[in-house]
């Protein structure tokens, strides 16, 4: 009767052990109107190593941070994978923006396989040098990778009344044997949009929102589209840890992925009984709860001598 009381009592004690501790929205947060959620994220720690120092809230305006500058984050869409950027200095139809003011977009090099101006955005670059690089080889060579990307181009663009404000109707921007004042691309094609490599004075950036389509470019959607992604790894990953009531994250020294649990981290998921630390060694609660169990087991074979 003893034992069967014991072994009652021990039950509803340890029960709980192997049960979910989850903390499903600990790194889910909001900036203004806006959802960050995994892989981004503002806390140290919480969402996508590779989205770590990215985003950062600054009286509810959402920034997006990397080594061109800092852009004014518009939207950011989950389902489709995406982020739009807005950059003060972009040239739209209205407003044309020289002088190499504009940010462009450059990532940097342990960020680039995770972020990238989705294949419908356009970037045009405005006022390159003949020195630029996207004119090596201009016009002997057939080196100019100037094109329409989704039905947007150079030369639709040159009917905006941006071009006329700063004295440059369409007629003067002909370019007869040099290079173009806009040069259309995607952004595959060159893999940074750095100005300053470029020597170009200014740029401006539009994407398609399909199945959508405008008739000019005073109706286009200026800003930048960025899409994003994730190792499959990571994504079956978190969804293990949010299926147990977690919130994905990682480690802030090694990179590594954690599911964070509330008070403890783990490797796997929240129903895993060994808890990890933040220093990665077993929590408090989980020596105690190995001691008593050793305890119990000890005073368990007594009654058998």
């Amino acid at each position: 009767m003893a034992k069967l009381v014991l072994f009652i009592s021990l039950h509803v004690l340890f029960v709980p052990l192997v049960y979910s501790f989850g903390a499903p929205h600990l790194c889910r947060s909001y900036c203004g109107n806006i959802t960050i959620d995994y892989p981004f994220a503002l806390q140290p720690g919480c969402g996508h190593s590779g989205f770590r120092d990215l985003l950062f809230c600054i009286n509810d305006v959402l920034m997006f941070h990397i080594s061109s500058g800092s852009y004014r984050v518009l939207n950011i869409d989950y389902a489709y994978r995406s982020i739009t950027l807005h950059d003060p200095h972009l040239s739209t139809c209205d407003s044309i923006v020289l002088g190499g003011r504009g940010n462009g977009f450059v990532v940097e090099h342990w960020r680039a396989p995770y972020l990238n101006p989705s294949a419908d955005n356009v970037f045009m670059l405005l006022g390159c040098s003949t020195q630029s690089p996207l004119f090596q080889g201009f016009p002997a060579g057939n080196h100019v990778p100037c094109r329409n990307v989704s039905g947007m181009g150079c030369e639709e663009y040159y009917g905006c009344q941006g071009w006329m404000d700063i004295g440059l109707a369409r007629m003067g921007l002909a370019y007869g044997t040099g290079p173009p004042i806009c040069c259309a691309l995607p952004f595959d094609s060159i893999k940074s949009v750095n100005l300053s490599k470029l020597e170009c004075q200014g740029y401006s950036s539009a994407y398609t929102l399909a199945p959508l389509r405008v008739s000019g470019p005073s109706e286009w959607t200026y800003g930048i589209r960025v899409k994003y992604n994730v190792e499959a790894s990571n994504d079956s990953f978190c969804k293990a840890c949010e299926a147990t009531g977690g919130s994905c994250g990682h480690d802030v020294g090694r990179f590594g992925q954690l599911c964070m649990c509330g008070s403890w981290n783990s490797t796997s998921n929240c129903d895993t009984i060994m808890k990890l630390s933040v220093g990665g060694a077993m929590s408090t609660m989980d020596e105690i709860s190995g001691s008593l169990i050793a305890m119990v087991g000890i005073w368990l074979m007594s009654f058998r001598m």
